[in-house]
C-alpha cells in the first residue's frame, strides 16, 4: 500500500440542522422508520472507519487541510482572480458557510457545516424545485411546516390529505433541516470543485460524503413523496451547473428503493436541453443549451415506490435509454444470490457494473473526460444486508462490502472522467447496523484502501465483521439519559479492548449531536405515522386527515415548457422496527421487539380501505393489504391547492 492509494482523499460534511426535523404528532415514534436519530449510526460509522484509517494513516500521505483556513478547507484557487470568482459566486449562492473547527480532536476532513439556503431565494433551488408562476410548492412546504403544530393540535394533518400520511411529515422547524441539507450539498460541491481547479495548495479532497436527510431522491418538481419534500441530489447538481460550469453530470443511485423524482428531474432537465440545441442548430435560437444528465440507478422493482404494481412506476424504474431525444437513463434490478462470490462474479461483474459503463458511454458521447464534469452518488444503505429483513420483505439486498467495492470504482471513473470531483449524499438506510457498516465500507472505499488483492483487501474488510459491529455497537449504545456506555462496561474484562473502538469513541465525541428534545403535539385521538386497519374489522370512515392517501400533483413549467399532469401512487413502506436499535439487542429479544411493536400497532380509522390477505407475509406476521383512493377530493387540483 502505497501513499498514492488514498487517492485524493475524502472531507465529511455533517449538518446539525438536520436533527430539527422531527415527528410531532405524537410520542409514540415506535412506527416512524425516516426520522434524524438515524444520523447516529451515521456518525458511527464514520468514526469507526476514520478510526481504522488513522491506523494505517503512517503509510499514507495526511491530509493537510486546515478548517480554520476557510479557503483552505474548501479548496479555494491560489490566483487573485479566481479567488475573487469563488468569492462572488459564493456571495451569490445565498449559502451561510461557517465550517469551523470546534474541537482539536476533530479530524481535519470532519467538517460541522452550518451551510443553509433560502427556499425561495436560491437560483438552483428554483432550478429544479420552482415554477414560472411562482414558487407554489416551496411556498406551500414552508406554510404547511409553520403551521404544523397549530393543526396537529386542531386533530387535522399538518400535510394536505392528497399526500401520503405514512411516509412525510413536518414539524416547524423541519424547513431549517431541508435549507440546511440543500445548503450543506451545495458546500461540498463548491469543496471539491474548488479542489480540482486548485493550484500550488496543499492538495484538498475532491471527495466528499454529505451526511444530511432528510432524504430527497423520491421527490420531484414539485411531487414530495417517501420520506423527501427537496432533492438534494437535483438541487447540488444544478448549483454546480450555475455557478461552475457544470454541463455534464453523472447521478449514480445505490438506493434499494428507484428514486423516481431524481429521474423525473433528470428527464425535464435533459428535455429542456434537447430543445435549445435543436432550436440553436436551427438558427432559431442563440440561448446557450443547459446541463446534460446521467441517471442511472440499481434497485429493487419490487419495492417501493413499485410495490403496488403502477405501471409508469415500474415502467419508469425500468428505462433505459442513451441518446434518443437527449435522454441518458440506465435502471437495473437487483437480484437474489447465494454467497458473496456469486454476487461479486455473476452479478456485480456482469450485471450492476454496467450503471459506470453506461455512465462512460454517455460522457464519451458528449466531449469525454472535462473539466466541466461532476459525479454524484444518492447513496442509500437501505439495501445492505444488515438492513431490517421487513424492508428487504423481496430479498433484494447487496452484501455490505459492495458499497466498499462500488465506491471505489466510482472513485476510479471520476478520476478518469471527472477530475476526481465527486459528491456522495446520503439517502435511505432505516438500520442501524445497515447504515454503520455500509458508511464504514463507503468511506474506506473513497480513501481508497483495500482495493487491492489478497491481504489488503481482506484487512480491510474485517472490519465490518458482525463480530466488531457488536462490538462498535455496544460500546457506543445509548444509556437511559442519553450518554453513549463506556466500552469497559460492555466488553467482557477478559476481552482486550481494540485500540481501534476507543479511537472510535474518541472521534465520535467529537462529532455527534444530539437531537434537540421532541415536543409531540398529543391531539385528542391517538395516531401515530404507520396506521394499518385491523384485518377482522376494516375501517370504513371517511377521514383522511391521517391516513395513507395517493398523491396527485402536476408538475410545473419551466423555462416556459409546459408540463403535462402527474399522478403518483405513494405505497406504504412498512417498518415494525421499535424504538431501540434494532442492532443493539439479541436475535431473540429482536425478534419479541418486532413483535410487540406489530402486535401495538394501532388500528387506523382516517381513510376508507379494504382489507385483504397479503399473498407475501411480512417477516412477523401477516398483515392486510390497504387499497388507496387515487387521485384528489373534490376537485382538488393537486399539492398547490390542498389544504390542511
Amino acid at each position: 500500500m502505497t501513499s498514492s492509494s488514498f487517492g485524493d482523499r475524502f472531507a465529511v460534511f455533517l449538518q446539525e440542522a438536520c436533527l430539527r426535523h422531527q415527528y410531532i404528532r405524537s410520542k409514540d415514534t415506535s412506527n416512524i422508520v425516516e426520522r434524524p436519530e438515524r444520523l447516529r449510526a451515521v456518525n458511527v460509522g464514520i468514526s469507526a472507519a476514520l478510526s481504522r484509517l488513522k491506523a494505517i494513516r503512517h503509510k499514507l500521505q495526511p491530509l493537510q487541510v486546515k478548517q480554520e483556513d476557510t479557503s483552505a478547507a474548501l479548496g479555494a484557487p491560489p490566483a487573485a482572480s479566481d479567488d475573487d470568482d469563488l468569492t462572488k459566486a459564493l456571495e451569490k449562492l445565498n449559502i451561510s458557510s461557517q465550517t469551523v473547527q470546534d474541537s482539536s480532536s476533530r479530524p481535519n476532513n470532519v467538517i460541522k457545516s452550518s451551510a443553509s439556503v433560502n427556499l425561495l431565494n436560491n437560483a438552483a433551488v428554483k432550478f429544479v424545485h420552482g415554477d414560472i408562476d411562482g414558487d407554489v410548492y416551496l411556498e406551500s412546504i414552508i406554510k404547511w411546516a409553520k403551521e404544523s403544530r397549530e393543526n396537529i393540535k386542531q386533530g387535522v394533518s399538518e400535510i394536505p390529505r392528497e399526500l401520503s400520511q405514512g411516509d412525510l411529515y413536518l414539524c416547524p422547524t423541519s424547513i431549517e433541516a431541508m435549507q440546511g441539507a440543500l445548503g450543506t450539498t451545495c458546500e461540498a460541491v463548491d469543496s471539491v470543485i474548488a479542489a480540482s481547479r486548485s493550484v500550488g495548495l496543499p492538495p484538498a479532497p475532491r471527495r466528499a460524503f454529505v451526511s444530511v436527510r432528510p432524504p430527497g431522491h423520491h421527490c420531484g418538481e414539485q411531487t414530495p413523496c417517501g420520506f423527501c419534500f427537496v432533492n438534494n441530489v437535483a438541487v447540488g447538481a444544478a448549483h454546480a451547473h450555475l455557478k461552475h460550469g457544470i454541463n455534464r453530470v453523472v447521478i449514480v443511485d445505490i438506493d434499494l428503493h428507484h428514486g423516481n423524482g431524481t429521474q423525473s428531474i433528470v428527464w425535464q432537465i435533459n428535455e429542456e436541453t434537447y430543445r435549445q440545441t435543436l432550436e440553436a442548430a436551427s438558427g432559431s435560437s442563440s440561448a446557450k443549451p443547459g446541463p446534460q444528465v446521467y441517471y442511472g440507478s440499481i434497485h429493487d422493482v419490487l419495492s417501493f415506490p413499485c410495490e403496488g404494481g403502477k405501471p409508469e412506476l415500474v415502467q419508469a424504474a425500468s428505462v433505459s435509454i442513451h441518446g434518443p431525444h437527449g435522454q441518458f437513463v440506465e435502471n437495473i434490478h437487483l437480484e437474489t444470490y447465494n454467497s458473496d462470490e456469486e454476487f461479486f462474479d455473476e452479478l456485480y461483474a456482469k450485471k450492476y457494473s454496467r450503471l459506470l459503463t453506461k455512465a462512460a458511454d454517455f460522457l464519451d458521447q458528449t466531449g469525454g473526460p472535462g473539466d466541466d464534469v461532476l459525479v454524484f452518488i444518492s447513496c442509500g444503505f437501505d439495501a445492505c444486508e444488515h438492513e431490517n429483513k421487513d424492508m428487504q420483505r423481496h430479498q433484494r439486498r447487496v452484501p455490505t462490502t459492495f458499497y466498499h467495492r462500488f465506491t471505489h470504482d466510482a472513485c476510479t471513473f471520476a478520476d478518469q472522467y471527472a477530475r476526481g470531483r465527486m459528491v456522495s449524499v446520503l439517502e435511505g438506510g432505516y438500520s442501524d447496523r445497515a447504515l454503520t457498516s455500509g458508511v464504514m465500507a463507503h468511506l474506506a472505499g473513497l480513501a481508497g484502501v483495500g482495493t487491492g488483492e489478497g491481504e489488503e483487501r481482506k484487512e480491510v474488510e474485517e472490519w465490518w465483521k458482525v463480530e466488531n459491529l457488536v462490538l462498535l455497537e455496544q460500546a457506543t449504545k445509548k444509556r437511559r439519559g442519553g450518554r453513549v456506555s463506556q466500552p469497559q462496561a460492555q466488553v467482557q474484562p477478559t476481552t482486550p479492548h481494540p485500540e481501534w473502538l476507543q479511537r472510535t469513541l474518541e472521534i465520535f465525541s467529537t462529532i455527534d449531536t444530539s437531537p434537540p428534545a421532541t415536543k409531540a403535539v398529543i391531539p385528542a385521538s391517538s395516531r401515530s405515522l404507520r396506521q394499518r386497519p385491523s384485518k377482522s374489522t376494516p375501517s370504513t370512515s371517511t377521514s383522511a386527515s391521517l391516513g395513507s392517501i395517493a398523491s396527485t400533483s402536476t408538475t410545473s413549467r419551466r423555462n416556459g415548457t409546459s408540463k403535462a399532469p402527474v399522478t403518483k401512487r405513494e405505497d406504504v413502506r412498512s417498518s415494525t422496527e421499535g424504538e431501540s436499535s434494532l442492532s443493539e439487542l439479541s436475535e431473540e429479544s429482536a425478534e419479541e421487539t418486532l413483535l410487540a411493536a406489530s402486535a401495538s400497532r394501532p388500528v387506523g380509522v382516517t381513510v376508507e380501505v379494504k382489507a385483504a390477505e397479503d399473498e407475501t407475509p411480512y417477516v412477523v406476521k401477516k398483515l392486510p393489504r390497504v387499497i388507496l383512493k387515487l387521485g384528489p377530493r373534490d376537485g382538488s387540483s393537486g399539492i398547490g391547492g390542498a389544504g390542511t
